[in-house]
């Protein structure tokens, strides 16, 4: 069996996840999201879909990067 990094669970389903520069186990999506996932620079939440990008920062959704100051970002056009 193999321990999630994120919690310590000792699962026999654990799955690993590779990216560019780095890999680690875990027990569920829910913990490779909080592991892997970056974080809206305006509410703080996970960003889970596809989000928004403006200057290398990443935001949620268009609202956030609206609320943060950034101009010409929409969710629909």
């Amino acid at each position: 069996m193999a321990r999630c990094d994120v919690c310590g669970n000792d699962y026999d389903k654990a799955f690993t996840v590779t990216t560019f520069n780095d890999s680690g186990t875990f027990d569920s999506f829910e913990c490779a999201i909080q592991a892997l996932a970056p974080t809206c620079a305006h509410c703080g939440c996970r960003i889970v879909g596809h989000g928004s990008e403006h200057a290398g920062v990443f935001y949620c959704c268009a609202h956030c990067a609206k609320a943060a100051g950034v101009r010409g970002i929409d969710d629909r056009i």
